[in-house]
């Protein structure tokens, strides 16, 4: 299990990171704008991916959100102070993700982009799925899993 924790946050923290890094260059790097014109895409999608990819990798690096919150004694008021995220939202931002790999696979090659421009998001594409199967074998009910044998 030490393993399997260990491949989910290395993956994840890649994926978050590169999101990140991506989202910051799409909103200061003064060649962006025409790079995304070279794929046929208006200066404006630019932005909202920008905002998507930072709003994403901080729902993906954000802790599940547990079921057992604490509580202020005798008032039942949550004082749980941690941001936390729900399973069903994490399950969004990985298909999200997941729709902006291969969106931008296709781009890249429709526009006849060298290998190195198409083959990054599939590369990262990898790293979602490894990220995905491994936060599923973490937070997998152990009743739920199929017994071996």
């Amino acid at each position: 299990m030490k393993t399997i924790k260990i491949i989910y946050w290395v993956t994840t923290a890649i994926i978050g990171l590169m999101m990140t890094y991506s989202a910051y260059a799409y909103l200061t790097n003064a060649a962006m704008p025409q790079a995304f014109h070279h794929l046929g895409y208006p200066d404006y999608f630019r932005v909202e991916l920008a905002v998507a990819k930072l709003i994403g990798a901080v729902l993906l690096l954000a802790p599940l959100a547990s079921f057992s919150a604490k509580t202020a004694p005798g008032t039942g008021t949550p004082i749980e102070t941690r941001m936390t995220v729900g399973a069903r939202v994490k399950e969004w931002v990985y298909a999200g993700f997941t729709f902006t790999f291969i969106s931008a696979f296709i781009a890249h090659r429709a526009s006849g982009d060298a290998a190195a421009h198409w083959s990054a998001p599939v590369i990262f594409l990898v790293l979602l799925a490894i990220s995905y199967i491994t936060y599923h074998k973490l937070h997998t009910p152990t009743e739920a899993k199929p017994s071996r044998g």
